[in-house]
């Protein structure tokens, strides 16, 4: 039997409770800030990195976007999903092929993958 919809509109007004968020949330910022900052820089520096990866490689500044995006999915990758070694090779390797067809250069994403973050090629089966 479904759910009445004022049921569940009750139930959501009552999981949002902006007073009990906002003490969880005050309670945890003096860790998150000094985290966030350290992120922030990190990844400034990394798409850095990227740009300059992608400087070498002569790529079309129109396209810069695009190599930064699949830089900031390996980051997420590396340092949020903690996956490293051969799963990350493989991970690396599945999104090269996501952005190869999304017209990006292979050889380009290639070197962001090794010269960025250090990561090899999957070992072939």
């Amino acid at each position: 039997m479904p759910i009445d919809p004022s049921k569940r509109t009750a139930n959501w007004d009552a999981g949002y409770d902006t007073t009990a968020i906002k003490a969880k949330v005050d309670k945890k910022r003096p860790d998150m800030l000094p985290r966030m900052a350290s992120q922030t820089a990190a990844i400034v520096s990394m798409e850095g990195q990227v740009k300059q990866t992608c400087d070498a490689a002569g790529v079309s500044v129109i396209t810069y976007p695009f190599y930064l995006d699949f830089g900031r999915e390996m980051w997420h990758m590396i340092h949020e999903r903690e996956m490293s070694g051969e799963s990350a090779a493989k991970e690396a390797a599945v999104l090269i092929t996501k952005w190869t067809a999304r017209g990006l250069t292979q050889a380009v994403l290639q070197a962001i993958r090794t010269d960025v973050f250090n990561v090899a090629a999957p070992v072939a089966p």
